[in-house]
């Protein structure tokens, strides 16, 4: 069975009497909160950060440990406190088995909410296996090693300095994704002023800040300046999602409304395709289930991710081969990232050959 280290807010730990006493073994557990410092404050619709809290796992066996990360959305009303108290609560549920995935998934899904904690569980697990075999993650699931070329965000801001940050990017990604949501009504021209400065691909996210009307106005004058797909338009769960998927000039992608393998079927009816997040999915192989559920039901596959650290960041790149569209640039906004490992390459976030997810924790 799983032995617990009950660990505190950042990586305080208890002892294991608790833990020996429920007469766990083989498979050991520590959690920690850690804060993750922006480079610049980062801005959507919704909110304005300079830091993230997410949640570090250790697991080990056999002397070999293996770590992932979750990044909780307080828009789930999920936080570092509540995914660490998750762990802390469930650990038993991780058995005496880490190969055991289907099982251990099976067993995690029968508790609601807190898929950033489970997410950062799978990725531990996933490390781990890598790491007891000898290979890398992706060559464990039998995936290529590389996916599509990441996007660069452009956070909300006035059209000028949007532009500006965007053309400072130009050399360094293939692709841009511009956060709108101004509710100003200069949505448009904050594209047409990143379109004067660039000519790579565009996609835009709105993080559900339109209306119907709002986004039936905006989305032809964005065809014309090239933008390739909108995510988000509306609101979660707005029932006018099916007239905009009828009446859009440009794919409609959908993010708030897609969380899990449950939610894909439903996703079909309002939207060309989905936006997949492991803190959403709850990690890496539910995931993958979303990416083949998609592809059934002629779904364009994104990935996206949160602000994270190349720990967490590695784990997505696992998925980062089946989906058309990726935005895995959570660890290049920080000022310091604590798990180097993943590297940019020609502007694709590109996972390490070496075993597990293939970072390490920075000295």
């Amino acid at each position: 069975m799983c032995r617990a280290l009950r660990a505190g807010r950042y990586g305080s730990q208890t002892t294991f009497a608790t833990a020996a006493a429920l007469g766990f073994r083989d498979v050991e557990l520590s959690a920690e909160i850690v804060t993750l410092r922006l480079a610049e404050t980062f801005v959507i619709a919704r909110e304005a950060s300079d830091e993230e809290e997410v949640l570090h796992v250790e697991l080990r066996h056999g002397g070999v440990s293996g770590f992932g990360e979750g990044a909780p959305i307080a828009r789930y009303a999920e936080s570092a406190e509540s995914a660490l108290a998750f762990v802390e609560a469930h650990a038993e549920l991780l058995g005496d088995d880490p190969f055991a995935l289907e099982e251990i998934g099976t067993r995690l899904a029968g508790l609601a909410g807190e898929h950033a904690a489970k997410s950062a569980l799978d990725g531990a697990l996933h490390d781990l296996q890598g790491k007891l075999l000898g290979v890398p993650v992706w060559r464990l699931l039998g995936l290529p090693r590389t996916g599509p070329a990441t996007s660069w965000t452009v956070w909300l801001g006035d059209p000028d300095d949007m532009a500006r940050r965007a053309e400072r990017a130009a050399s360094r990604f293939a692709r841009l994704k511009l956060k709108l949501g101004g509710g100003d009504g200069l949505d448009v021209e904050r594209v047409r002023a990143v379109r004067g400065v660039t000519e790579l691909p565009l996609q835009v996210d709105v993080n559900e800040w339109w209306s119907l009307d709002e986004a039936l106005d905006a989305l032809p004058r964005l065809a014309e300046l090239g933008v390739e797909y909108c995510e988000q338009p509306l609101r979660a769960g707005d029932e006018d999602g099916r007239t905009l998927k009828e009446r859009s000039p440009i794919p409609v992608y959908v993010d708030e409304d897609c969380h899990t393998l449950t939610d894909v079927a439903a996703c079909a009816e309002i939207a060309h395709g989905i936006n997949i997040k492991l803190a959403k999915s709850g990690g890496i192989r539910e995931a993958v289930r979303m990416a083949h559920a998609a592809r059934a039901l002629g779904l364009g596959v994104m990935l996206g991710c949160m602000v994270e650290s190349g720990l967490g960041i590695a784990a997505g790149c696992i998925v980062a081969p089946l989906c058309d569209h990726v935005d895995l640039d959570g660890n290049l906004l920080l000022a310091h990232d604590p798990w180097p490992g993943v590297e940019l390459a020609r502007g694709v976030q590109t996972p390490s050959e070496r075993p597990g997810l293939g970072v390490e924790r920075a000295g």
